[in-house]
């Protein structure tokens, strides 16, 4: 069972920055593939951000083109944690942000799907005002 508890959202006004992070337990974070999605009312839940599991040579990451060149993913499996840094925010960058991870990595690049991963945080919130 892996849990993950996500922190660091909160009020910022466009233009701004926010970095999130989430907390993971288990014993063998390095070999999880770690993502963010996010989920805007009354939408659905979105990928934003994956980052690989870590090997010899690093981690691969990935992007959804909506916060590519803004946003950056990194992971700390010293700490078993993962970050989102967001810059440049927009207010449709507005929504409840999820950690989520893949315990047992079917292929070398991270997926963009929902259904992809096991086991997901209760959320943070971020809102951008204009």
């Amino acid at each position: 069972q892996v849990q993950l508890v996500e922190s660091g959202g909160g009020l910022v006004q466009a233009g701004g920055s926010l970095r999130l992070s989430c907390a993971a337990s288990g014993r063998t974070f390095s070999g999880y593939h770690m993502a963010w999605f996010r989920q805007a009312p009354g939408k659905e839940r979105e990928f934003v951000a994956a980052i690989s599991q870590s090997t010899w040579s690093g981690s691969r990451t990935r992007y959804a083109d909506s916060v590519k060149g803004r946003f950056t993913i990194s992971r700390d499996n010293v700490k078993n944690a993962v970050y989102l840094q967001m810059n440049s925010l927009k207010p449709e960058d507005t929504a409840v942000y999820y950690c989520a991870a893949d315990e047992r990595p079917r292929a070398v690049v991270p997926g963009l799907a929902v259904g992809e991963y096991d086991y997901w945080g209760q959320g943070t919130q971020v809102t951008v005002s204009s």
